[in-house]
Parts: C-alpha cells; sequence; structure tokens
C-alpha cells in the first residue's frame, strides 16, 4: 500500500536531469514547503511548520519538468509518499520522498501559458496521418 499526497511548495535546489543507464529520464529537486497560520491576537500571519521533501519524477514527467521548472519555482507535486530511515556512519536521519505522478505550477504566484507537450496518443495519431 502507498499514500498518495499533494504538496504545495518552493523548489529549493536547481532541478537536476539524468538519464539512467537504461534509458530512463529521471529528475529530482528538494521541495520546501511551509505553512503560516493567522493570529488573530496579534492581527499578522505567523510562520508554523516547515517540511522539507525530495521530489522524483520519471519519463516524459521527468523530461517535461527538467524543461519546465526552476529553482524557486512554486508548484504543487502529487504523488506517493515515501519515508526512509537512513545512516551513512556518522549521520543517520529520516528522508521523505514523493514519487511524482504530476506537478504543476501554483497560479497563486504564476501566471503564463506553456506550450502543450502532445500526450503519447496524439504523437501516434501524427505518425499516421499524411503528411
Amino acid at each position: 500500500m502507498s499514500e498518495h499526497l499533494a504538496v504545495r511548495g518552493l523548489i529549493a535546489t536547481t532541478p537536476r536531469h539524468i538519464v539512467s543507464g537504461d534509458g530512463l529520464d529521471i529528475v529530482s529537486f528538494r521541495l520546501v514547503s511551509a505553512s503560516r497560520r493567522f493570529d488573530a491576537e496579534s492581527g499578522s500571519w505567523k510562520d508554523d511548520q516547515t517540511n522539507w521533501f525530495t521530489v522524483s519524477a520519471f519519463r516524459k514527467l521527468a523530461v517535461n519538468s527538467a524543461n519546465s521548472l526552476k529553482k524557486g519555482d512554486r508548484i504543487m507535486a502529487l504523488g506517493r509518499l515515501k519515508i526512509r530511515d537512513w545512516d551513512n556512519g556518522e549521520r543517520s536521519g529520516t528522508s521523505v520522498e514523493i514519487d511524482a505522478d504530476a506537478i504543476g505550477l501554483d497560479l497563486n504566484f504564476a501566471q503564463g501559458e506553456e506550450p502543450r507537450v502532445p500526450s503519447e496518443e496524439e504523437d501516434s495519431e501524427a505518425e499516421l496521418q499524411p503528411a
């Protein structure tokens, strides 16, 4: 069983795009998600908890993400949650990862129109059409 979640945050590191030895496109980056709450007593917004995630995307989502996203972008990421304990001999900790199914700009902070990338079905249909 895997847990799915949606996280809204800021890309905190430059997205890293690699191609595995098997030809699999992979992109990964760190996402910081800070929540704020309104403090009625003081009449102002206060920073609350900050969470850090490593977001990974694969295949076409990785390629499109590498071509579209940059450090500082505010995004939403939807995917499977993975929590792993690690120990490198000197230090230990817990990593919280999201294997992304979808990534998009948070339009509360951005406006724009990116060129649409054809789906695999549209690519196949285009190959069948006479030139």
